[in-house]
């Protein structure tokens, strides 16, 4: 819990230090950094580890964050989590300040989960439908799970919408184990 309200104060104070032209560029930095995180155990050891210095930490992400295309504004942030010992917070930060631009922009992020690729004119209908019933923009992520068997599950923040074969046999499975 506190992790998450450090993790949007932070990202507030980026979102308003930059301008609209490196909101983008930003944005995709700090999702790169975030996922080199949870997949890099070498990354997580450089940044938790006291034996290497805060400039090294420093120069660390701040050379990934160049490689990423971040803003200058965004390298001095960076910097600033590690002087304040918040650099393993990316990931919340990343996800808060995702939150805020799709804010900004007006849009909504939407996961839609199937258990087979889905043609670009389902794509297409999926997100006009989503699009009308939410009365806003929105921007899908599409994934494939075979465990799914078949169906869509749909996820628009906490919310979710499960369709699939395997969703409906977990409710039944409950339903059945509760009697």
């Amino acid at each position: 819990m506190i992790k998450t309200a450090v993790a949007r104060r932070y990202a507030q104070a980026l979102f308003e230090l930059l301008d609209q032209s490196n909101i983008e560029a930003t944005r995709g930095t700090l999702n790169g950094l975030s996922q080199a995180m949870q997949d890099s155990v070498s990354l997580r050891h450089v940044i938790a580890s006291p034996a290497f210095s805060l400039e090294d930490k420093i120069a660390v992400l701040t050379e990934l964050g160049g490689r990423l295309r971040c803003p200058p504004v965004g390298k001095a942030f960076l910097a600033q989590l590690v002087r304040k010992n918040r650099a393993a917070f990316l990931p919340e930060i990343a996800e808060a300040f995702a939150k805020l631009v799709d804010q900004l922009k007006g849009t909504q992020p939407v996961t839609v989960f199937s258990a087979a690729a889905l043609s670009a004119a389902e794509q297409q209908q999926m997100k006009k439908r989503l699009s009308d019933t939410l009365k806003r923009d929105v921007d899908i992520t599409f994934q494939t799970d075979a465990s799914y068997l078949a169906g869509v599950r749909i996820q628009i923040g906490s919310a979710v919408v499960d369709s699939t074969v395997r969703g409906r046999l977990k409710d039944i499975e409950s339903l059945l184990t509760h009697e």
